[in-house]
């Protein structure tokens, strides 16, 4: 008997209906991409079409037109600029050129969502890249010099995103119907990869991205017949159908040779831009962020090799201090190994986990221990203040300042979920925000208390920097007791996100709360839980434990029963609320990183091409881990929220009246 030959590989991903089901996937992303397209593009105001005033553009009060090479406003667009900021209450406003081209536009409404735009106040500033209208003051603040009349659209970009962060709520997208580009530099893959990482994107990755997607685009079109077809097709003419209909506010000027020649020119443009991110020695030679550019869009021999050459001494100079840090060894970053829990005094201590330096892969390795009487996780032996500055340098600032403010700039639900905790109990006048970091939760949550006043606290510069930027109306650099008996009474609110955990010495921290707040004064405080399940199902990756940043974690019960103590009643408390939807996706992060650490990281040792080569693999590989991750910390999240059991909680406490 003849068997049964095996099922044809081009009909297994079949849906019920025959769909290819990669050829259906691409036909809901592609569409949907499509409609949002233009409902982002119909909420983008439009600057009403006025007759040319003279040559030159008049200088209005107070305001200042930042423009790229080659784009010369008339001044009727200026006066319109101006009136149409001034009647919505902007302050930094990005005006869309009216033949703004069709790539260009359909990259920008896939960052920014107009319609939520202006009220993200933590959200990255975004725009075409050829002209911000921005008040004086607000340059001010950012510390912006006025550009010149050969900057970059990258420039400009850059730009954008720093003034956003002064003006958090007070910044929008106009279209300028009269509005030109000028010369197109479209082509330039140095142009294109200098924007996106003005806009704080990685450019190799997204050519990367955008080369796998072009290959699968092509493979379902030759494979799964006319499903295949229809979403390749729907991809070449997405441009049209996004722009091209009647009444559509901006219609760019290459629409039809965009639309027509699309799979080229992406293709190209991918090519190029990977081309020119190989090309670049590092990030911090990139021509558009340290030197001017020449008429073609491309940095000068002279300007590029200048800003490797600023970028080499950065990175010697921290070389040379890691170094210097390093030659006596890490033990002397500890201190002797305590024998008793700083918590109750109890001898009866445990290894919970013993794990290197995960977050940044410096040397050391670091134990925390459990109390068998009372629960108290704590870092054993601890950190020394000298310690803990070596591996607290370069992770918030420095090196690492923009990937942990991307970070805490995507954490806006949480923040409001913070804020929101205390409106059954009070309509707070005052809060102070002990361990403030740059100020983002006070950024976030103006949108809840719109009339509170709050101000920080923090050791960082970057609390100054929440000050200049309006996140927090005063900004306190130092440790929480130095300022206990200065500020004592003045703040209805203080709270605690994720700062004892940092502390030497929480209880010495409560007790200055109690000695801070009067009678009536409510303290918030929010901690990773090392009663989570996840922490003993991932062990050592289990992100909270956090070393060698996190001195103690402390469980639930401990800290209300030293709030009692301490003459506070616990009025509320919140566990699926503030659970963070991190542990699977932070386990592989972690993981990856013990692998194969980055390379170039200034504390290590020099890089290789071997090196380079295993951490390049490591990443691609642990790609599809990422993903799945994703998936199961969503569901994670869901359960959490649903159980109220999550990976950290939230506690409000009230001061005793007596």
């Amino acid at each position: 008997m003849t068997p049964t030959p095996p099922p044809s590989p081009a009909r297994i991903p079949l849906l019920p209906s025959g769909i290819r089901w990669t050829s259906a996937l691409l036909l809901i992303a592609l569409g949907a991409g499509t409609v949002r397209a233009a409902r982002r593009l119909r909420a983008v105001p439009v600057l009403p079409m006025v007759a040319s005033a003279e040559t030159g553009v008049p200088r209005a009060a107070g305001w200042r037109l930042l423009t790229a090479r080659g784009v010369e406003p008339d001044a009727a667009t200026f006066l319109a600029a101006c009136a149409h900021a001034d009647r919505e209450g902007l302050r930094v406003l990005d005006l869309l050129p009216g033949d703004l081209p069709a790539e260009r536009l359909l990259g920008l409404l896939r960052l920014v969502d107009p319609a939520g735009y202006r009220q993200d106040r933590l959200g990255e500033g975004r725009g075409a890249g050829f002209a911000l209208l921005v008040t004086e003051e607000v340059l001010a603040r950012a510390g912006v010099d006025p550009t010149g009349p050969d900057t970059t659209p990258a420039e400009l970009m850059a730009v954008t995103r720093r003034l956003k962060e002064y003006a958090a709520d007070a910044t929008g997208l106009a279209i300028a119907p009269a509005l030109s580009c000028g010369p197109s530099e479209d082509g330039r893959g140095t142009a294109r990869a200098a924007e996106l990482r003005a806009q704080g994107l990685p450019p190799g990755p997204l050519a990367a991205a955008q080369l796998a997607g072009l290959a699968l685009l092509a493979g379902v079109a030759a494979r799964q017949g006319r499903w295949g077809a229809a979403a390749a097709g729907l991809y070449w003419i997405q441009p049209y159908l996004a722009f091209g209909k009647p009444g559509a506010p901006l219609r760019p000027g290459d629409l039809a040779r965009a639309t027509a020649a699309r799979p080229v020119r992406s293709l190209g443009a991918a090519l190029r831009t990977a081309a020119a991110t190989a090309r670049t020695p590092r990030p911090g030679a990139d021509p558009a962020a340290n030197g001017r550019a020449t008429a073609d869009g491309r940095a000068t021999t002279t300007e590029v090799e200048q800003a490797a050459v600023r970028a080499e001494v950065v990175r010697a100079e921290a070389i040379q201090a890691y170094r210097a840090d390093l030659a006596a060894g890490t033990d002397r970053f500890l201190e002797p190994r305590r024998p008793d829990c700083p918590w109750c005094g109890s001898g009866q201590l445990t290894v919970r986990v013993r794990v290197p330096d995960l977050l940044q892969g410096k040397p050391g390795r670091f134990t925390l221990e459990q109390c068998g009487a009372c629960g108290h996780v704590f870092q054993n032996p601890r950190l020394s203040p000298e310690g803990l500055e070596f591996y607290y340098r370069d992770f918030y600032d420095g090196r690492g300042g923009e990937g942990a403010a991307t970070v805490f700039g995507r954490l806006g639900a949480a923040y409001r979920g913070r804020a929101e905790m205390l409106r059954p109990h009070t309509d707070p006048v005052s809060w102070l925000d002990v361990g403030t970091g740059h100020g983002h939760f006070c950024n976030a949550a103006r949108a809840v208390w719109p009339d509170t006043r709050f101000d920080g606290l923090d050791m960082g510069d970057g609390v100054r920097e929440a000050e200049l930027r309006g996140w927090v109306e005063t900004g306190y650099q130092g440790q929480f007791p130095e300022f206990a008996v200065k500020l004592a009474g003045q703040y209805e609110v203080v709270s605690m996100y994720h700062y004892l955990e940092h502390t030497r010495d929480p209880l010495a921290e409560l007790d200055t709360a109690a000695a801070f707040l009067a009678p009536g004064g409510y303290l918030t405080i929010e901690l990773p839980d090392p009663e989570s399940r996840m922490a003993r199902l991932l062990g050592p990756a289990w992100l909270p434990w956090f070393q060698p940043q996190h001195q103690h974690l402390i469980p639930s019960l401990n800290l209300r029963e030293a709030l009692a103590d301490r003459g506070f009643t616990v009025l509320a408390e919140e566990r699926g609320p503030a659970h963070q939807g991190n542990d699977f996706f932070g386990a592989v992060a972690l993981t990856a990183t013990r692998l194969a650490p980055d390379p170039d990281r200034p504390w290590g040792p020099p890089a290789t091409t071997g090196r380079r080569v295993l951490t390049g693999a490591v990443r691609l590989a642990s790609l599809p881990c990422f993903a799945a991750a994703a998936v199961l910390d969503g569901l994670r999240t869901a359960a959490a929220r649903r159980t109220d059991g999550g990976n950290a909680y939230r506690m409000l406490a009230r001061k005793d009246e007596r």
